[in-house]
């Protein structure tokens, strides 16, 4: 085990206490989501028996006995039980001596709440606060609800990933017999029979049975790598062979996927982005400036006109205006839509910081097997001798391999599906271990297989399949051969196939003027072909696991900014060294806590969205940042009575309208978002 991975596993939090963060997380969501909403209800008679807003939409509110009470007294009851939340996170702020966001926001509800109940029962002919005072509320608390809402959102995507992974085993009980059991019921110790197709839910050691499995997401290696007695196996491959595995588990609990996937989201529940680190830190600067706005608005005035109701209105009027509305807003309701749309486009935030940075990448380093190839064998080419046709020789291949479950096999009759080719009927079908299959068809004993079959036969390669051969050979392609009748009548080449996606997705990096490169433990001759094929600038092949965190470091050393695409247990320290390392879907519980952004999908076209929706949504929260705080370079000034001379002084009441107004754009501009097209 690596160095990272046992650190990893030093700082993993017990399982109840990952249960419970989870679960808390959750409930806070839900507990702005209901103070947002009842504050809400309880703000509308407010906002009605405003003054000021009776004004401006030229109404005259119902009076009745009583309704002179009605503002104050639900304004205390949405400062108390909307406003509590921030009055207790603005606390820690003080005791750690750290003024931001919340006691920004306290300050400003609390001064208004205050000076609004002295203007109604002690100051008559002075005009209180308690409209602006509880729409600041529900502004906030809309915020958090929206910021609550986006990383709950990306958990539950966590949640849909995690069900991609085994979760159910066959036990074997001492008495033989099997029973399907939940994989986190595992034990040490515990033997699990793995039949073909199935996953394997554990890592452990081949008791009994012989077959292969797909380790693709783990080594890198394309091909099947064969299972046999004492060889160890890990969770998430597939039994890829003919023949049922027993296999003696060695590790359960905390090193499962599904504990990594839960590890994952409570670090995306943590993070924050840069970008909202720096609105916190400006509402710790702009803390600062409204009591020294303040303080020396109260001076001048003072020394002005002498004390008196102007001074302390003027002065309230300042630390109202100061509370960020808009800046509150600013980046989460970004975050919350950036994290929706990336979901819905199967990208999982798991560091907001790395989501920002997508940004800024200029490298694009991809695994080669499982991310930029479908990670299983295909027919690439197929060569005839004069006689035959490549359907007729792919209809025949097809049914000689009909009952095998061989890989190969697989792959040509896939390949006849793909060409829409009808296999014959085929009979007295014999499997010749390591060498090939043999059967009858149409009348003629036919075989399939590799090199050793021709040795076989005693048949000898016909000069229209030599250069074939050759070719392929140089491409690091597998060949194997068709023989009817004692001769060779054609050549299927099976490499690992390249995805469509990989292409446009190449194609489409490049047109964002980013350099793509390729890591790969397959031999040059493979990875230069596939880079060939899609275009890639520079490949780095036959390369050690322990080798590709060598790869990237020395990409960054040259001033790259680097992302690291990959799906397996040696693509983690790799992961973890790029600026952003990003994880596919399929890959293990190692690779995935080891990256910073995760793709459910096998899609390395959700590379380029991941990119596109960086740049776009820095872009929306560096304006909104400029508009919430843009408003406080403005209002601040004039409320505290810079123009006063000149006859221009802003009221309490057009202060608040400006604030509203810079909300508003803050909402619309985040909305702008979801226009952003991130198709390819």
């Amino acid at each position: 085990m690596s160095h990272i991975e046992e650190r990893r596993i030093e700082e993993r939090p017990p399982p109840e206490e990952r249960h419970h963060a989870h679960v808390d997380h959750r409930g806070h969501e839900a507990v702005f989501r209901r103070r947002f909403w009842v504050c809400l209800v309880l703000s509308v008679p407010v906002l009605y028996f405003s003054p000021f807003v009776q004004e401006s939409l030229g109404y005259v509110a119902l009076r009745f006995p009583g309704s002179e009470s009605i503002t104050p007294l639900l304004a205390v009851v949405v400062f108390v039980y909307g406003g509590f939340p921030f009055l207790s996170m603005a606390r820690v702020e003080f005791e750690n001596r750290q003024p931001a966001m919340m006691m920004l926001v306290s300050l400003a509800i609390t001064v208004a709440f205050v000076y609004s109940i002295a203007a109604a029962f002690f100051l008559p002919g002075t005009t209180g606060f308690f409209w602006e005072l509880v729409t600041l509320i529900d502004i906030m608390l809309l915020g958090h609800w929206l910021e609550m809402r986006s990383v709950r959102q990306a958990s539950g995507a966590l949640d849909e990933l995690a069900r991609l992974m085994p979760d159910t085993a066959e036990r074997i009980a001492s008495d033989g017999e099997t029973e399907e059991v939940p994989v986190a019921e595992l034990d040490t110790a515990d033997r699990v029979l793995v039949r073909p197709g199935a996953s394997i839910p554990a890592d452990g050691v081949v008791e009994q049975g012989e077959s292969s499995a797909n380790e693709s997401m783990i080594t890198g290696e394309s091909r099947p790598v064969g299972k046999r007695p004492d060889d160890e196996v890990i969770a998430g491959t597939v039994n890829s062979g003919d023949g049922s595995l027993r296999i003696r588990v060695d590790a359960t609990g905390d090193e499962t996927a599904l504990a990594g996937i839960m590890r994952l989201v409570e670090e995306a529940q943590g993070s924050k982005s840069r970008t909202q680190l720096l609105a916190d830190r400006a509402a710790g600067w702009l803390f600062y400036v409204a009591l020294s706005v303040a303080a020396v608005t109260g001076i001048a005035w003072f020394l002005a006109t002498g004390f008196g109701l102007d001074v302390v209105e003027r002065v309230v009027t300042v630390l109202v205006i100061a509370c960020p509305h808009a800046l509150g807003l600013a980046v989460p309701l970004v975050v919350a839509i950036n994290t929706s749309m990336a979901a819905n486009d199967g990208v999982l935030v798991r560091d907001r910081i790395a989501m920002e940075d997508a940004r800024t990448l200029d490298t694009v380093v991809f695994d080669k097997t499982g991310t930029l190839t479908e990670g299983e064998q295909g027919v690439v080419a197929v060569e005839t001798v004069e006689g035959w046709t490549e359907d007729r020789a792919t209809a025949v291949a097809a049914a000689v391999e009909a009952d095998s479950e061989h890989p190969i096999a697989q792959a040509i009759r896939r390949h006849a599906r793909d060409e829409d080719v009808s296999p014959p009927t085929a009979s007295a079908f014999e499997n010749s271990k390591g060498r090939g299959v043999r059967a009858t068809v149409e009348d003629r004993e036919t075989l399939v297989g590799g090199s050793n079959l021709l040795e076989l036969v005693d048949a000898d390669l016909p000069s229209d399949l030599v250069d074939f051969e050759r070719t392929a050979g140089e491409n690091g392609q597998t060949v194997v051969y068709l023989v009817s009748e004692g001769h060779v009548v054609a050549g299927f080449a099976l490499a690992d196939l390249v995805r469509d996606e990989s292409r446009r997705a190449v194609d489409a990096l490049h047109g964002m003027g980013i350099e793509v490169a390729m890591l790969t433990g397959d031999s040059k001759a493979v990875a230069r072909a596939v880079s060939e094929e899609l275009g890639i600038d520079t490949y780095f092949a036959e390369v050690l696991p322990d080798e590709k965190d060598e790869r990237i470091t020395d990409l960054r050393e040259e001033g790259k900014r680097v992302a690291m695409v990959g799906d397996g247990v040696n693509d983690a320290p790799a992961l973890t060294r790029a600026t952003v390392g990003i994880a596919i879907g399929s890959g293990t519980d190692v690779a995935i806590e080891s990256a910073d952004i995760v793709l459910v999908e096998n899609d390395p076209l959700d590379v380029v969205k991941l990119i596109r929706l960086s740049r776009a949504s820095y872009r929306k929260m560096q304006e909104n940042l400029v508009w919430a705080t843009g408003y406080n370079v403005f209002a601040l000034p004039l409320a505290a009575g810079i123009l006063a001379p000149f006859g221009i002084l802003l009221s309490p009441a057009i202060g608040a309208v400006f604030m509203s107004a810079s909300t508003v754009i803050v909402a619309i501009n985040a909305q702008r978002l979801r226009r952003v097209d991130l198709t390819v």
